[in-house]
């Protein structure tokens, strides 16, 4: 009955669509030609603004409109639209995120910045997904960067970079009312944008989201229903030469587990930034930001997390054919980690610090006949292990305009963290002698724009890996992790855009990959998927984005999952349809079916215990004033 219902409102909608002005409810697809957005200016490659067909490297922009055309109602659902990330929801909230390989629960070789803040908990090096969230109506943009990072991000940045972007404050004036209704979720949210008297842009927002129970493969109730709020805000001032931005954010969230458990998520931060152009190509930027993020999973561990990170660099033209960057950064953590049983999860010790250190420095050389050369360096210094390097080279040719063929080879590391060295969870024990991962990674790559209703880009890469975490048993029973396992990477990925026609565009995805890890000779660790990792080495997606008429939209997202080996999880195709209507300039209506192929299917750990993702009915309404 609720499907009928939902397919009433459907032709209702798509049946009383009413003549608006097209110029009062263009929409950004319409706005848009590829050409210009092969020009959007990117900045999560060189840490400086860049036109995205100019960059030396895998990456894809997500932009909030695409988001919103999607209809994804969280942060992880929106990242599935990019086809350079692996996305698998494991049951109501938690999901398995990475780019290439390592695809895991806890996966820790991806750094991941909401407006330059590092969100990376240093428990495991990795991000407790279902604790993120954005009001995503304020998403600017998300850069999504495959492939190492880490001469300008440091040692997480091992297999790539997620950084989220959201709108100015000027650009979020007015008020935003939405609210979205399902068989799976309910959220509301509201904003408010204005000026003060100094002329600085102001907004402030609220959010509500309550997620339902999924299903185990039985049928029983998976136990795993949340419910979060959060609020934030944010305020920019802007000069002539000058931008002044203070922003912060608070949220509570508790997550369900079978009785007695539950996790309990609450935080807060604030963050500052000033960025200040002094002329002839030289800018400079302050940020600085506080952190406060406590997890509490009854019954098992209890953990607070305090972060204070300040960061400075300076973009320059210190002389003609150079663009220079460089940097420096300081990071300290207080971590008081407790299990609520010391005999099944101890941390030793309980209380920590950690601080973090580092300095890098990059130029781009251009060296005539369209080529320019890329050569960077970070030097990082960590508490586990001292000082790491971070080198980078990338070498770009311009055959002609709107082509650009690339190659790059980088270095990078993944540091201990505290799960790494300090835990006790019979059979593991400490691991004093857990060492960094390391990855040597070669890349070549081409983006073209075919004209002006099409554009492509590929890449080919390879990674060999040295010392990958592994997990051993030693005579007595008990185990260690070490850095036992070493592997290669191989693939390509590669995405292309097509419009055939103004108000009509496709887009089409593949990635192919081959990962392979072997025993250091000599030892014996447990099998490399319980570290390193579950992938898939297939993916592939399709997508239509049409404007209907002026106020009416349909849109279509497939996509392919390769099966994941061990443990084994089938491979599984799901479709999403949205229709959104513009009755009125100030109002728009979507539905949205998530999981047309099938009724039900499983992403991520195929056992008696892991969660069904069902088909969704969504509803939404968004007003603006």
């Amino acid at each position: 009955m609720r499907l009928l219902r939902l397919t009433a409102v459907a032709g209702a909608m798509a049946c009383g669509i009413t003549a608006v002005h097209a110029q009062e409810v263009a929409r950004a697809l319409a706005d848009l030609s590829l050409e210009q957005l092969s020009s959007i200016q990117v900045t999560s490659v060189g840490k400086r603004l860049q036109r995205l067909s100019d960059v030396p490297g895998s990456v894809y922009v997500l932009r909030g409109e695409d988001i919103r055309r999607s209809g994804a109602t969280t942060l992880p659902e929106a990242l599935r639209l990019a086809p350079n990330l692996h996305v698998a929801r494991a049951d109501a909230t938690q999901y398995a995120i990475t780019a290439r390989t390592g695809a895991d629960l806890l996966a820790n070789k991806m750094l991941v910045l909401i407006d330059g803040r590092t969100i990376y908990s240093p428990l495991f090096s990795g991000v407790f997904w279902e604790a993120q969230d954005v009001l995503l109506e304020d998403v600017d943009r998300i850069e999504i960067l495959s492939g190492s990072g880490g001469t300008l991000y440091g040692s997480n940045a091992f297999h790539g970079v997620i950084n989220v972007i959201t709108k100015s404050a000027g650009e979020t004036q007015g008020t935003l009312l939405t609210a979205t209704a399902g068989n799976q979720q309910r959220i509301l949210a509201g904003r408010q944008g204005g000026t003060l008297d100094s002329g600085a842009a102001w907004r402030a927002y609220a959010k509500r989201v309550l997620t339902d129970d999924t299903r185990l493969p039985g049928g029983a109730s998976a136990q795993d229903s949340a419910h979060r709020s959060m609020a934030g805000f944010r305020v920019d001032q802007s000069g002539e030469r000058h931008q002044a931005t203070v922003q912060g954010d608070i949220f509570q969230q508790t997550t369900s587990e079978p009785a007695p458990r539950s996790r309990q998520y609450s935080g807060a931060n604030l963050l500052g930034r000033y960025t200040f152009d002094t002329g002839a190509g030289n800018r400079w930027q302050l940020q600085a930001y506080i952190d406060r993020f406590d997890r509490d999973r009854v019954g098992a561990v209890q953990s607070k997390l305090d972060t204070f990170d300040i960061e400075v660099q300076q973009q320059s033209q210190p002389r003609e054919g150079h663009e220079f960057i460089w940097g420096a950064g300081w990071r300290t953590q207080h971590d008081r980690s407790r299990g609520y049983v010391p005999g099944a999860l101890t941390l030793v010790p309980g209380d920590k610090r950690l601080r973090l250190a580092n300095i890098f420095a990059q130029d781009e050389i251009d060296l005539g006949a369209r080529v320019k050369l890329t050569l960077g360096l970070k030097a990082e210094h960590n508490t586990y292990t001292g000082l790491e390097f971070l080198p980078n080279v990338r070498l770009a040719w311009e055959p002609a305009a709107d082509h650009l063929i690339w190659a790059g080879a980088s270095r990078v590391v993944r540091t201990p963290a505290r799960v790494d060295r300090d835990v006790i969870a019979p059979p593991l024990t400490l691991s004093p002698g857990f060492d960094s991962e390391v990855a040597r990674i070669f890349e070549a790559g081409w983006r073209s724009q075919l004209g002006t209703n099409a554009n492509v880009s590929a890449t080919f890469f390879h990674h060999d890996f040295s010392s990958l975490r592994s997990f051993d048993i030693s005579r007595t029973g008990m185990g260690t992790f070490n850095n036992n396992y070493e592997g290669r990477l191989t693939g390509v990925e590669a995405w292309a855009n097509w419009q055939p026609m103004t108000m009509w565009r496709m887009q089409a995805s593949m990635i192919l990959q081959r990962p392979r890890y072997s025993a250091q000779p000599g030892t014996s660790p447990l099998p490399a998927a319980t570290t390193v990792g579950n992938d898939a080495r297939q993916r592939f997606t399709l997508s239509s984005t049409w404007n209907v008429a002026s106020n009416l939209e349909f849109d279509l997202f497939l996509r392919h999952i390769g099966r994941r080996p061990s443990p084994a999880v089938e491979a599984y195709t799901a479709l999403n349809a949205r229709l959104g209507w513009r009755p009125r300039p100030d109002l728009e209506l979507s539905l949205l079916v998530t999981n047309l192929t099938d009724k039900r299917h499983m992403e991520w750990m195929s056992t008696s215990t892991r969660s069904e993702i069902d088909r969704g009915l969504f509803l939404k309404a968004v007003w603006r004033h």
